[in-house]
């Protein structure tokens, strides 16, 4: 196993990434591509859930005051992400998407950088949902948040102005079924990719801790970026620890 943590180094050998070939790579990114960019962890120690707990899916369901401490706390972070901006390592990333070598970027973020940044939808799978728009629980249609302060303001619970159903923020919340049909398509990648990426993740949570070891088992070249050691930075071929986005500053352009 190389482990690089030497700035400079990290720089080069990201850098021939750019080279890799067509539809090879598969990525998975965590959080802490996002902190980066000035968004706070959720996990970690005194980050936002060590603060306020978060909300129980079945509890959204049951009872009004949790659903509005839910709705609270997605205008709270709505503010963070329409803050925020990709950093270099979101970018790269996109490069590498249009260029053709980024295959799938799976994501355990929900603040929608990763499509800020370009990466195509197409090639996005985003395992915990997305936090900057509502969904309909009944039948899901898509709602703006912004469209739902007044009534939160209110105490009043947003419902759907098509079907009357409960519209809750299209992440996946504590005790809430995860998308399978997601899981699937990024177990699949993971199962027939040349060289599989993590990018700032602790990959201490499950399900989508696993699918870098799914891809080491199938024969791809594991990469784990990340500032700290991970459960399974021994099945990886390059370790580095250097911070992402100045990692990736200088990656080339196409």
């Amino acid at each position: 196993m190389n482990i690089i943590t030497e700035l400079a180094e990290a720089q080069e050998f990201v850098s021939s990434l750019a080279q890799k070939p067509g539809g090879s790579i598969v990525a998975l990114s965590g959080a802490g591509i996002s902190t980066e960019s000035g968004i706070p962890d959720f996990r970690s120690p005194g980050g936002i859930w060590s603060q306020r707990a978060p909300v129980q899916y079945q509890d959204f369901l049951d009872f009004e005051e949790s659903r509005l401490e839910d709705w609270d706390r997605r205008f709270e972070m709505l503010g963070f992400f329409e803050k925020a901006e990709p950093n270099h390592a979101h970018r790269a990333l996109s490069r590498l998407s249009a260029a053709g070598q980024l295959k799938v970027l799976i994501t355990q973020n929900v603040d929608g950088l990763h499509q800020r940044s370009g990466v195509q939808e197409d090639k996005l799978i985003e395992l915990h949902g997305n936090s900057t728009y509502a969904t309909c629980l009944d039948c899901g249609a898509i709602a703006a948040l912004e469209d739902q302060e007044d009534l939160v303001a209110r105490s009043i619970s947003p419902t759907c102005g098509k079907c009357g159903g409960l519209l809750k923020a299209a992440v996946i919340s504590f005790g809430q079924s995860m998308p399978q049909d997601e899981l699937q398509k990024a177990a699949i990648a993971a199962q027939n990719c040349e060289t599989f990426l993590v990018l700032g993740s602790s990959l201490v949570v499950h399900p989508a801790a696993q699918l870098p070891v799914i891809a080491a088992q199938n024969g791809a070249d594991l990469v784990i970026l990340n500032r700290e050691e991970t459960p399974i930075d021994s099945l990886a071929g390059t370790v580095v620890r250097t911070p992402l986005s100045e990692t990736f500053a200088i990656f080339p352009m196409k």
